[in-house]
């Protein structure tokens, strides 16, 4: 049973869906949260319902200035926790060069960067959690998906090699790669989303992941062995089922 009370997390990315669940789940137990995305307004109204202590610390992700001077305003975490992300749905044959390279921005660097900032102090003292979101569209390449399941194949790879250079560390990391989850992102679907998960249920798989030695959930589980069996069908079965 993993100790919460009175421990520090930092969620980058906290405003809504998935994240703003989450620091429900986790101010239930007793972590005290600094709640960070690019707009102080829906951060204020999160913090101000949360049952435990919160603080607002804007930041964004695509500015790596930005990320340092709000790490050195938050001070030391036991955790960190990224849920930033951005998404639009786009065929190759459609391609919008400004929001492809957006969603990698976002996405992948914005993890790089932040990681470059969170785990030296970490890695120094050999204490620390970091938990990153990836997505079960990083598995394999799909149809419509330019963009965003390029940039959470990186994601996925960042976290695993993260992972192996940290598992015999004292810092834990642990990544969490969830399906479809009702947000606005999500809105911009016109297509069948199967398992379409509520934000709530979503983040009690990722709360209950994060306290336990796993590295690696993928969720829900149905529905992700479509997407893990994927990566071991040959090309021309693959695309055949899934283009």
């Amino acid at each position: 049973m993993h100790d919460w009370q009175g421990k520090r997390y930092w969620l980058i990315g906290a405003s809504e869906g998935l994240g703003a669940a989450l620091a429900e789940k986790l101010s239930r137990v007793g972590v005290d949260l600094v709640l960070s995305a690019r707009n102080a307004e829906p951060l204020q109204k999160l913090a101000d319902r949360l049952p435990g202590r919160a603080v607002v610390q804007t930041l964004d992700v695509q500015d790596a200035d930005s990320i340092r001077a709000a790490a050195e305003a938050i001070g030391e975490v036991d955790g960190v926790v990224f849920l930033a992300g951005t998404y639009w749905p786009m065929s190759a044959k459609e391609w919008d060069a400004e929001k492809a390279e957006t969603m990698f921005d976002v996405n992948l660097t914005g993890l790089a960067r932040t990681l470059g900032v969170v785990l030296p102090p970490m890695v120094a003292r050999d204490k620390g959690h970091v938990v990153i979101t990836g997505s079960l569209s990083g598995f394999r390449g799909l149809p419509g998906a330019i963009g965003y399941a390029a940039s959470k194949a990186g994601v996925m790879a960042l976290a695993e090699s993260v992972y192996a250079d940290l598992k015999d560390t004292g810092v834990r990391v642990q990544l969490a790669n969830p399906g479809f989850i009702k947000t606005r992102l999500t809105d911009k679907n016109d297509f069948k989303m199967p398992m379409l998960m509520e934000p709530e249920d979503a983040a009690r798989s990722v709360f209950e992941h994060m306290g336990s030695d796993r590295f690696k959930l993928s969720f829900p589980r149905p529905f992700s062995y479509v997407f893990r069996l994927g990566q071991f069908l040959p090309d021309w079965l693959y695309f055949r089922l899934f283009a």
